[in-house]
């Protein structure tokens, strides 16, 4: 039976395949002769009217500004479990991935805004983020002589790199902030602790305000799929049975069952419901909906958002990608996914153990360390959804141009990031070495394990 942490990097590392299964067939289809049936798609018209209300978006928003909402729901859930009891809910354990995260998103950030500025220097959030499904899939892929500490290490990495990513997107990807939206986000938020405060337990019926809560975040003038991220940290972290109860509750089923087993099926079934309820019971919220949750946005969101989203054409204009402020934006992108994040993910660690302020993990050297940081330069998910927020649309509604350059550059960058990682891999990971290794080693050694 599969560990926990070994049951997320399996999922993760499989939905890295479909990811990219959906991501070559997206740009195939925008480079053939259907893109116009392609593009035509995604412009789809689809909504709802209620008496005099209508809500009516393309297809494409439904994807990026609905379905990610439950990934962000996901992605909340993940980091409101590891602040309860995972790798973040103790500081020193923290501080190291904390560390590596903050590196892996300033240095990428500068090195952007040092190769671009100008009118593209709104770009500058894309390279900071990490593609969690891309990068454990291709750390799998180097086999057992990965440490498990260091696979453990680039998911609390990656959780904190989510919270970046967030943050980013909220401070400054946000626009023409309305308070009245703030009003109904806060009524939703009311109506969730209030359901809560008197032990309301079906998942389901969260479901309304949670949408009362994704309605006012688009009101306000935030990215609406940040409320996924709200409703997520809502989550209750302890389950609504303790154990005694559980034990006390499934023996009482037991018994029921026994009694009338064979003589009354009828008779059997609430002593049926009475089990399912222990079982339901015994897991916290948090961990029971993450668990229902985390097949469906790695398996069939994550990659129809990639689908959706990674069609960039190649021809026509191409020229603009490589030329100019286009260019610059490409380059920016490029040089902070590949450059920036091992070189901002390594000195910064280093800089916390020197410091005395962390440990590495046991049995993990910085030169291991510096796979992470090759790895995290794949940047996908996330950096294409920022790279939307990053260039809009004009308000003729033209597409931006820089938009299809940063898609092209973060495909690009999550390419040669995983060569990288393919080629320098199994050599860094072989032999943890270079200047003052064995004193690194022997720190490793006596230090706790992530």
């Amino acid at each position: 039976m599969l560990l926990p942490i070994e049951r997320i990097l399996a999922v993760e590392a499989a939905s890295g395949v479909l990811l990219l299964v959906a991501a070559l067939l997206a740009l195939g289809l925008a480079n053939s002769p259907w893109r116009e049936s392609y593009h035509r798609v995604w412009e789809t018209q689809v909504g709802f009217r209620l008496g005099n209300l209508v809500f009516e978006r393309d297809l494409l928003f439904v994807v990026n500004d609905g379905l990610m909402t439950i990934f962000f729901f996901a992605v909340g859930l993940e980091i409101r479990r590891e602040l309860h009891r995972g790798e973040l809910s103790d500081v020193r354990r923290a501080t190291l991935p904390l560390a590596a995260a903050l590196g892996g998103m300033m240095v990428p950030a500068a090195l952007y805004l040092a190769m671009a500025g100008g009118g593209a220097s709104r770009g500058w959030g894309v390279p900071v983020a990490t593609d969690i499904a891309f990068a454990v899939g291709v750390l799998t892929l180097l086999g057992d002589r990965v440490p498990r500490a260091l696979r453990v290490l680039l998911l609390a990495l990656a959780v904190i790199d989510d919270v970046g990513g967030i943050l980013v997107i909220a401070i400054f990807y946000s626009s023409n902030i309305a308070i009245s939206g703030f009003v109904f986000m806060g009524v939703g938020v009311l109506i969730i602790l209030g359901q809560q405060f008197v032990g309301v337990r079906s998942p389901f019926a969260y479901v309304l305000p949670a949408l009362v809560v994704w309605g006012g975040a688009y009101a306000a003038g935030i990215h609406p799929t940040l409320a996924g991220v709200i409703v997520a940290l809502l989550t209750p972290v302890t389950p609504w049975f303790e154990t005694e109860r559980v034990e006390h509750e499934v023996e009482s089923a037991l018994a029921g069952i026994r009694k009338v087993s064979g003589k009354d099926d009828q008779a059997m079934l609430p002593h049926l419901d009475l089990l399912g309820a222990a079982r339901a019971e015994a897991v916290a919220p948090v961990e029971r909906i993450q668990h229902a949750l985390h097949g469906w946005v790695a398996y069939a969101i994550v990659p129809l958002f990639a689908f959706a989203n990674a069609g960039v054409s190649l021809g026509g204009s191409a020229g603009s990608h490589f030329t100019g402020a286009g260019g610059r934006v490409l380059v920016g992108i490029v040089l902070g996914l590949v450059v920036g994040k091992p070189l901002g993910i390594v000195s910064l660690s280093w800089l916390s153990v020197r410091l005395g302020l962390a440990n590495l993990p046991r049995g993990v050297t910085f030169r291991q360390l510096s796979v992470v940081g090759l790895v995290a330069g794949i940047g996908f998910t996330v950096a294409i959804f920022i790279a939307q927020l990053a260039f809009p649309p004009a308000p003729s509604g033209e597409v931006n141009p820089f938009l299809s350059t940063a898609k092209l550059a973060i495909l690009a960058a999550s390419a040669l990031a995983a060569t990288l990682t393919f080629a320098l891999g199994p050599k860094l990971l072989g032999s943890g070495g270079g200047p003052g290794a064995a004193r690194t080693e022997a720190e490793a050694e006596s230090s706790t394990e992530l």
